[in-house]
């Protein structure tokens, strides 16, 4: 018997509403696909992302970043309090196979280095390009235009990466 993988789903506690809908459907899409989305449980990207896997039958897990589980989005299922602020992000990227980043703002940069840092695949959706001082973009991210597509890829990447191939 497998698991269910956790897929993060990262973005801006304030969000625009062509975010959140895409957050939503891939919030749907992993629950479809069995995972779990673990999300740093509060508004925007991570509420709408939740609403869309519950709305699925999915679960969730915020891991929240202060003391008190009831600052989760009505949406979470777990929430974790950890009272750590952003140093919570790395308690979200590294709780997960993948990532899959939607929008955002430098907490959203944050946590994609740190899964990068740590060999968590990223796949990004409508969200920050790393490139080097002559314009090169970093590979790393991967890129989705939809968001079964950055779904199938986090899951992809994922099973390659644990398979001890890291993802490309």
């Amino acid at each position: 018997m497998g698991f269910a993988m956790q897929i993060a789903v990262i973005g801006g506690n304030s969000a625009l509403p062509d975010a959140c809908a895409t957050a939503e459907q891939v919030g749907r899409e992993i629950a479809r696909g069995g995972n779990v989305l673990v999300c740093g449980g509060r508004g925007g990207v991570m509420e709408a992302a939740c609403r869309g896997a519950r709305a699925e039958g999915g679960h969730t897990i915020g891991i929240l970043p202060g003391p008190d589980p009831s600052g989760a989005n009505e949406f979470v299922e777990f929430p974790i309090a950890t009272n750590m602020g952003f140093a919570r992000n790395v308690i979200v990227v590294l709780s997960a196979s993948a990532v899959i980043a939607i929008d955002g703002s430098y907490g959203t940069l944050s946590e994609i280095a740190m899964a990068l840092n740590h060999g968590r695949p990223v796949v990004g959706l409508g969200t920050w390009r790393v490139s080097d001082d002559a314009g090169v973009e970093d590979a790393s991210i991967l890129r989705a235009s939809t968001a079964a597509e950055a779904v199938d890829l986090a899951v992809a990447a994922a099973a390659h990466t644990r398979q001890g191939v890291p993802a490309q």
